[in-house]
C-alpha cells in the first residue's frame, strides 16, 4: 500500500496482538464481583502514564465522580481521549493529571492556550467522529480504519492520520491509527455486580470504549439484579467480560444529567464553565474535589439533598421528552 502523506505527530502506539494479549491474559472472564468504591476502583484500575478514554462528558451522563476521583488521587501523566467533551479536559490539565490530549472537541478557553504555551500539555489533532472511529477500530482488532474525512484540513498534519492509494480503486484514502486505550471510565443508568450494564437512550461509543479498553471502570446510577439482566438480555449495552470494576455512583453524572434519571444543575454547570473560561480552576477544585474524601461525602455536603431532589424532580419523561 503506498503511502502518500502522513502527519507529524504521535500517537498511541498501535498494537492490535498486544491488546489481544493484554484480554486474554488480564481480564476477568468469569462471573466475578467486581462492585468496588470510587477510591477502590482508581487505585487498581488508573495508572500514572495512562491513556484515559472516558464516554460521554461532565454535563452528559458523565463519569464525573470517577473524574473527580482521578483528581482527588493526583494521577499523572495521562493521555487523554478528548471527544465530545467540555470541562473534563480542563479539570485534568488544570490539576496537574493530563499532559497531552488527542482532541476531538473540548471546552476551549484560557487555560488550553497557557497549558500549552507553558508546554505542560501536547495536544494532537482530530474530530469526535474521528476519535470514534479509532475507538471503533481498536474495538475490532484490527490496525487501521479507512475513513473519506480530514483529508485536507490543515489539522491532518498534527495528527496520526496517513492518506494512502486505495489498493482497489487506486484513489487517495485516509487512515486512522486504531485506539486501545488503557483505560476507560463509563458511566451508566444501570449494572450488575459483574459488570453487565445498560445505557438508556443516545450514547455515543460506550460499547466502542468497553471493547477497545485493557481496563474499564463502570460506575451506574443503579446496581441491578443479574436476573434482570437475563430477563431482558436485548437492553445489555456492555457485556460483564469487558468490565473490570463496577461503582455504584448514584447521581455520578452531577452537575451534569442522566437522561430520564436527573436533570443538569445548571448553576453548577454554570460554575464550571465560568472556571474553565476564567481560565482558573484553583476554587473550583478546592471545593469540588479536595474538599472531601468521596463521592458520597460530595453529595452530603458540597450538592446537598435539597438540589438532588430537585435535579431528579425536573426530569420527568413523557411520551419520549424530558419536560
Amino acid at each position: 500500500m503506498r503511502i502518500l502523506e502522513e502527519g507529524k505527530t504521535d500517537y498511541l502506539k498501535v498494537d492490535p496482538d498486544g491488546y489481544r494479549a493484554s484480554v486474554r491474559d488480564h481480564k476477568p472472564h468469569q462471573m466475578v464481583s467486581k462492585l468496588m468504591t470510587h477510591k477502590e476502583a482508581v487505585e487498581r484500575f488508573v495508572r500514572d502514564g495512562d491513556y484515559l478514554a472516558y464516554d460521554c462528558n461532565y454535563f452528559q451522563r458523565g463519569p464525573s465522580s470517577l473524574i473527580r476521583e482521578i483528581i482527588r488521587q493526583r494521577k499523572k501523566n495521562l493521555w487523554l481521549c478528548g471527544k465530545f467533551t467540555y470541562v473534563a479536559c480542563a479539570l485534568l490539565v488544570e490539576a496537574g493529571c493530563a499532559d497531552r490530549i488527542d482532541i476531538g472537541f473540548i471546552g476551549f478557553g484560557p487555560w488550553i492556550a497557557r497549558a500549552v504555551r507553558e508546554k505542560k500539555c501536547t495536544i494532537y489533532e482530530y474530530s469526535n467522529a474521528l476519535m470514534t472511529l479509532r475507538l471503533k477500530a481498536g474495538a475490532m482488532g484490527i490496525p487501521f480504519m479507512p475513513t473519506r474525512s480530514f483529508g485536507g484540513t490543515d489539522g491532518f498534519q498534527h495528527s496520526g492520520c496517513k492518506t494512502v492509494e486505495d489498493p482497489f480503486t487506486g484513489k487517495p484514502v485516509l487512515l486512522l491509527p486504531a485506539l486501545n486505550p488503557d483505560v476507560s471510565i463509563i458511566h451508566v443508568h444501570q449494572a450488575d455486580e459483574f459488570g453487565n450494564a445498560r445505557v438508556f437512550g443516545t450514547g455515543i461509543a460506550h460499547a466502542e470504549c468497553a471493547l477497545a479498553s485493557k481496563r474499564v471502570i463502570v460506575s451506574a446510577e443503579e446496581i441491578v439484579a443479574t436476573d434482570e439482566f437475563r430477563r431482558d438480555p436485548a437492553r445489555t449495552s456492555i457485556a460483564h467480560f469487558t468490565v473490570d470494576a463496577v461503582v455504584h455512583a448514584p447521581f455520578g453524572a452531577y452537575p451534569g444529567t442522566v437522561q430520564g434519571y436527573y436533570a443538569s444543575d445548571p448553576m453548577g454547570v454554570i460554575e464550571a464553565m465560568g472556571a474553565m473560561f476564567r481560565g482558573d480552576f484553583t476554587e473550583y477544585l478546592k471545593k469540588h474535589v479536595y474538599s472531601v474524601a468521596s463521592h458520597d461525602e460530595y453529595l452530603q455536603k458540597v450538592v446537598g439533598t435539597e438540589k438532588l431532589a430537585e435535579i431528579r424532580r425536573r426530569e420527568t419523561i413523557r411520551e419520549g421528552y424530558a419536560s
